[in-house]
C-alpha cells in the first residue's frame, strides 16, 4: 500500500509528520505534546488545559493575546488548542501561502509563551467560567461522571479542567515547572498536512523548533482498574430530561481487538439504523439522542451507550441497553449487521479525513500515543478482516457485571430502582 506520509526524528528527539497534498486548498500546521490531566498531580489538577490557554495569552515575539489571535485572524485561519487526558495540541489552519507564517506562530506560542502573571490571574475566572458552562451542560457533564465512576481519585478520573479550588491557587512557578517537565523534544509531535513543499518545510521545522531542548520527559501515573460489582453515580438535577451512559471497562488503545470493538460499537449504536437507535428512539420514542462509542487510552479504556432519556422511561431505557448487551455476548451478529457496520464505519472514517485539519490529527495522534503509523487503506482493511466471531468473544469479555456502570444527571434522588436492574 501506498505509504503517504514521511515521518523524521530530530536530533533533540522530536517527531516530524509531513503529509503534502498538492490538491489541497488548505494547510494545517499541528503540534501535539504528551501533557494532559493524567500527567498531573491532585495539587496541579486542571494545569495542562490552562496552559494551553495561557500559550495564547502572549510570547516573547508576540507579547499580547491580541498580537496572537490578530495575527492568525489577519491570515483567515481556524485555529485552536484542544487538550484531552493524554496529550494537548495547538493547530492553525491556512491558506498555503499563509502557511509559514503559521508555522511561525504555532510554533512561537508553543516555544515562548511569557506566562503574564496579570494574564494568569484574569484567565483563572476565563477557565472558570468553561467549567461552569460544562456543569450546565448535563449532556457532557454525564461523560465526566462516567470516568469519575470508572476511575475514582486518581487522573484518569479527574476532570481535564480541574476543579476551581485548584485553579484560584495556581502561579506562574506551576506553569514554569510543569511546562520544563513535559514540554520536550522526545514528547513533541508537529505535524503538516495540506498544500506544501516538503523539503522546504522540513527546514522550516528544523529552524523554527531549534530551540526546543531534548530534556528527559516526565511521566504518568498507571491507571489502577478495580471493581467487583456493577456501580452507579447519580448527580440531582431539575430537568425535563435525563442524561445517562452506560458502559463497560475495555482494553487500552494497543490491542489488538480494537477493530472487532470498533465494529461492535457501530452495531449497537453507530448511526440512525443502529440496533439501539432503532430500538429506544424509533421504536420506544424514549430518547432523540442515543449512540455508542468507544474511548481507548494508552492504558485503559471502555465502551459506553449515551443517552437523552424521558425521565418516566428512564428503567425502560437501561434495561433495553442491557438487553442488547446480553444479546451481543449470547450469540453471533447477523451478516447484515456486519455488513452495513463496516460499511458505515469505512465510509464515515474515509469522509472523515477529507481535510487538512482532519489528516493531521488521524497521522499526529497515531505518533503522539506511540502506536505505528496505519495509512487509512491499512485501517479499512483491518476493519473488514473482523469477523463475527471475534465481535462475540470481545463481547463476552467487556459485558460483564464487574465491568458494568451506570452515570445519571436528572432528577433522580433514589437509584435503587436502577441499581436493581444494573446486571448483565
Amino acid at each position: 500500500m501506498k505509504k503517504n506520509f514521511t515521518r523524521i526524528v530530530l536530533e533533540n528527539g522530536m517527531r516530524v509528520i509531513l503529509t503534502p497534498n498538492k490538491q489541497s486548498l488548505a494547510t494545517t500546521v499541528l503540534v501535539l505534546v504528551e501533557a494532559g490531566s493524567k500527567y498531573e498531580t491532585k495539587n496541579i489538577s486542571g494545569l495542562s488545559h490552562f496552559l494551553e490557554h495561557m500559550c495564547f495569552k502572549g510570547t516573547t515575539k508576540r507579547p499580547t493575546a491580541m498580537d496572537i489571535s490578530g495575527e492568525l485572524d489577519g491570515m483567515g485561519a481556524e485555529y485552536n488548542a484542544f487538550t484531552s487526558h493524554e496529550w494537548t495540541g495547538y493547530y492553525a489552519k491556512v491558506q498555503p501561502h499563509k502557511a509559514k507564517q503559521a508555522l511561525d506562530l504555532i510554533a512561537d506560542m508553543y516555544l515562548n509563551p511569557v506566562f503574564d502573571e496579570k494574564e494568569i490571574e484574569k484567565e483563572k475566572g476565563v477557565i472558570i467560567e468553561e467549567l461552569n458552562m460544562y456543569e450546565d451542560t448535563p449532556m457532557r457533564k454525564v461523560g465526566d461522571l462516567f470516568t469519575q465512576l470508572l476511575y475514582g481519585d486518581q487522573p484518569a478520573g479527574w476532570d481535564i479542567g480541574g476543579n476551581k479550588e485548584i485553579i484560584r491557587i495556581l502561579n506562574k512557578e506551576n506553569f514554569v515547572k510543569y511546562r520544563n517537565l513535559h514540554y520536550v523534544g522526545q514528547s513533541t509531535t508537529v505535524v503538516v498536512a495540506g498544500n506544501f513543499k516538503e523539503k522546504e518545510f522540513l527546514g522550516l521545522i528544523k529552524k523554527n523548533f531549534k530551540s526546543l531542548k531534548k530534556g528527559e520527559k516526565g511521566g504518568k501515573l498507571k491507571v489502577v482498574e478495580s471493581q467487583k460489582n456493577p456501580e452507579i453515580k447519580i448527580q440531582f438535577k431539575e430537568s425535563d430530561q435525563s442524561h445517562l451512559i452506560v458502559g463497560v471497562r475495555a482494553f487500552d488503545m494497543y490491542d489488538k481487538r480494537k477493530y472487532a470493538l470498533d465494529v461492535l460499537s457501530d452495531i449497537l449504536g453507530g448511526g440512525m439504523s443502529s440496533i439501539l437507535f432503532q430500538k429506544i428512539r424509533d421504536k420506544m420514542g424514549a430518547a432523540y439522542y442515543v449512540r455508542s462509542s468507544i474511548d481507548l487510552f494508552t492504558d485503559h479504556g471502555f465502551l459506553s451507550v449515551a443517552a437523552g432519556v424521558e425521565n418516566s422511561k428512564l428503567e425502560l431505557v437501561v434495561s433495553a441497553i442491557l438487553e442488547e448487551f446480553i444479546k451481543l455476548k449470547s450469540k453471533l451478529v447477523s451478516e447484515k449487521d456486519l455488513k452495513r457496520s463496516k460499511d458505515h464505519l469505512t465510509g464515515r472514517f474515509l469522509l472523515g479525513l477529507e481535510g487538512s485539519d482532519s489528516l493531521a490529527n488521524y497521522y499526529g495522534g497515531q505518533e503522539v500515543s506511540r502506536e505505528k503509523i496505519l495509512t487509512p487503506e491499512e485501517i479499512i482493511a483491518k476493519i473488514k478482516k473482523v469477523k463475527a466471531s471475534e465481535i462475540l468473544e470481545v463481547a463476552k469479555f467487556i459485558f460483564q457485571n464487574e465491568k458494568l456502570n451506570l452515570s445519571l444527571i436528572g432528577p433522580v434522588k433514589d437509584g435503587t430502582s436502577l441499581k436493581n436492574i444494573l446486571k448483565i
